[in-house]
């Protein structure tokens, strides 16, 4: 009968490796910070930090991508924090350009307004940003905005976390299933790798249940209470990410279904020898059934990975048409090569014996799946990265670094696997067989004839002494044949034993077999450590998809640097107005007042008053005063110099440093009658 080995390897095997990858995911995601998102703002009108002189009549945004806008994904905001928009957001992209904007409400004061966003991008990553415009010159207060970022906090942590789980599953349904039908068929009957396959399973589709949960807080508020929101998950299903995530589930019924028949039908077919019940492995019925779980493999598989490729980064950019088949490529040859490895390192650690032939098979589909993933994975590192200064320059080219460096490393572990193979024994399974059933034909021959001198000669049946007759009790009226009834049970309950035994001591010699070969152990060893950097390999990864890529990463410091530069080059007088109103008779009027160039340093500054007619209005006095709150620098005085009637000049303004500064005015227009005025204005 079939050896039993026992059950502690492989399943705890499988349990460090699945508590493993979560733990590191969770600490990969918690040193990573909150996710950037792949969708960067490359443009604003008014920009950040502009002055105007007066209030626009909308506000437009270009960003580097799509984005899913809504209602309330842009608000502009007044100095009181009160929105001051139309709430309808307009697309007005053309081609490549990507530029959304929203009306402002007519008749704004002057003051600092805020502009703050939060959208979906179109490779499903949660973006939001805000920044500040001034009319006519900055206020002494702003709009608050939350600080948090999109997609951050415990429900970015659990999403990120998720993701990585996902992918795990992932890896080890396709690349389980692609291990026992392309390399080791025999498997398919085996506990391990059905534990394996289905843990994979089990994994990627409550990944999947719940970032259909966490996507509304996710991509809103942020509250972990609103994945139970019914409306938001109605929101989610209409979406591009929510229509890959119920595909997603779709594809895992029919991948159910193949299971099934993986370790059903085929498992029984293939047998625990290599054998179907026609006749040898090679017949035609076994590869036809081979061939049609393969090609129903690949293309369920095929499936699933492409709603990432469909709903991700590779879904939007440049070249998005050779982009997807690509990232499905890419996701299909990892798992092949790292999935197979677990498999393979389950099989090495749990398999009694295992044909040199199927880790060879291995091998070389492990080598082939590597080159893919060499070919595709550059052709995503140009597409993300864009140039050699946002290699090194930029998180996402940095992340990328460490993952190359992480699959030199994991090559080179599997060039020494490769080599442990070569110098595996030539043994194969029925030279084990042999010489198992040798030491087992060893083993009964001894208890057999051990048995009468150890005094079991009466009523023993190889070795082991039969149970006594039990004596009739009075009045049963059948004591024999309750006797020899309960014999039977007992000769069948020692056969079962004496059966298990058996399994158990031909199981303890395949294991020794096993062990004897230095090759075997060696690259159990060697495929443990390549498994190891693989865990690593993933959850690095997992990172590097939530983080901005580094083409759209230059792209917005491009746009901040080329901003900051053109700032000190500012040039020409910044004018204000004030109207003022001293209370006397003709007491009322406008400072109209031009600071030149309006930056640190020596300034002019001219002054001219006009009266509520707009002709020119003369006064006694007028002072000026300059206060920075924020260094806590001033008032400083400024003494102006009556150049002409209604003009008074100011020559130099001595403003040590930039920032914005209250400007006091006051103007007497009789010994008893003055007023004060005052503006914040913005110097460079």
């Amino acid at each position: 009968m079939t050896a039993t080995a026992p059950r502690f390897g492989a399943v705890s095997l499988v349990r460090l490796l699945l508590v493993t990858t979560v733990l590191i995911g969770t600490v990969l995601t918690v040193l990573s910070g909150t996710a950037s998102a792949h969708a960067a703002l490359t443009g604003s009108n008014p920009e950040d930090g502009a002055v105007v002189d007066t209030a626009p009549p909308n506000v437009t945004l270009t960003f580097s991508e799509q984005m899913g806008m809504g209602t309330d994904s842009i608000r502009v905001l007044d100095p009181d924090n009160k929105r001051v928009d139309t709430a309808k957001v307009d697309n007005l992209g053309t081609g490549s350009t990507v530029t959304y904007s929203v009306g402002l409400k007519p008749g704004l004061p002057d003051g600092t307004y805020t502009v703050a966003w939060r959208a979906v991008s179109a490779d499903s990553h949660p973006i939001s940003g805000a920044f500040t415009f001034s009319v006519g010159a900055p206020s002494e207060t702003t709009a608050t905005v939350p600080g948090q970022q999109a997609g951050g906090g415990l429900v970015g942590a659990l999403y990120d976390i998720t993701r990585y789980v996902s992918y795990t599953g992932f890896i080890l349904l396709v690349g389980g299933t692609a291990f026992i039908l392309a390399c080791w068929q025999r498997g398919a009957s085996g506990r391990p790798l059905q534990r394996l396959i289905v843990h994979g399973w089990l994994a990627l589709t409550a990944a999947t249940l719940v970032l259909l949960l966490l996507r509304t807080p996710y991509t809103g508020s942020g509250k972990l209470a609103d994945a139970l929101d019914l409306g938001g998950l109605q929101d989610v299903l209409t979406t591009k990410t929510g229509a890959a995530l119920i595909s997603r589930l779709l594809l895992l019924g029919a991948a159910a279904l193949f299971i099934a028949v993986l370790f059903g039908t085929y498992a029984k077919r293939y047998g625990e020898n290599g054998e179907n019940a026609e006749g040898e492995a090679g017949e035609p019925g076994k590869n036809d059934l081979t061939f049609g779980l393969a090609t129903g493999g690949t293309v369920v598989a095929a499936g699933i990975a492409a709603t990432w490729a469909l709903s991700e980064h590779a879904s939007t950019g440049i070249q998005p048409g050779i982009a997807m088949p690509v990232d499905v490529l890419h996701l299909l040859a990892a798992a092949v090569w790292l999935g197979g490895l677990t498999a393979l390192l389950i099989a090495l650690h749990k398999a009694p014996s295992m044909e040199r032939a199927a880790i060879q098979r291995f091998s070389r589909i492990a080598f082939a799946a590597v080159v893919v993933l060499a070919v595709t994975g550059i052709y995503q590192s140009w597409r993300q990265v864009g140039s050699w200064s946002a290699l090194g320059g930029t998180s996402y080219g940095r992340l990328l670094l460490v993952k190359v460096g992480l699959v030199a490393v994991l090559v080179s572990v599997a060039w020494f696997s490769r080599r442990w193979t070569g110098r595996l024994a030539e043994r194969t399974d029925p030279d084990v067989q042999v010489q198992v059933q040798a030491e087992e034909a060893t083993g009964t021959a001894d208890g057999t004839a051990n048995g009468p001198a150890n005094g079991t000669g009466n009523g023993t049946e190889n070795g082991i002494p039969a149970k006594a007759e039990a004596t009739a009790e009075p009045g049963t009226g059948s004591g024999p044949d309750t006797a020899a009834a309960t014999t039977v049970v007992d000769d069948a309950e020692r056969a079962t034993q004496l059966d298990r035994q058996k399994a158990a001591m031909a199981s303890a010699r395949q294991k020794r077999l096993r062990d004897a070969d230095p090759g075997r152990t060696g690259l159990r060893r060697s495929v443990l450590a390549e498994a190891g950097v693989a865990v690593v390999l993933l959850a690095v990864t997992t990172v590097l998809t939530s983080t901005e890529p580094g083409r759209t990463a230059e792209q917005e410091a491009g746009r901040a640097g080329a901003a900051a530069a053109a700032e000190p080059e500012k040039t020409g007088p910044t004018t204000l107005a004030l109207p003022f109103d001293t209370g006397g008779r003709n007491g009322q009027g406008t400072v109209r007042l031009t600071l030149d160039p309006a930056r640190s340093g020596a300034n002019v500054m001219n002054i001219y008053l006009d009266n509520a007619e707009g002709k020119v209005m003369d006064v006694p006095e007028v002072k000026i005063a300059f206060t920075l709150t924020a260094e806590k620098i001033g008032p400083l005085p400024i003494v102006p110099v009556r150049a002409a009637a209604g003009k008074w000049v100011a020559d130099p303004v001595l403003l040590p440093m930039p920032g914005d500064w209250k400007l006091q005015v006051t103007v007497r227009t009789s010994d008893i009658d003055q007023t004060t005025v005052d503006k914040n204005v913005k110097i460079g």
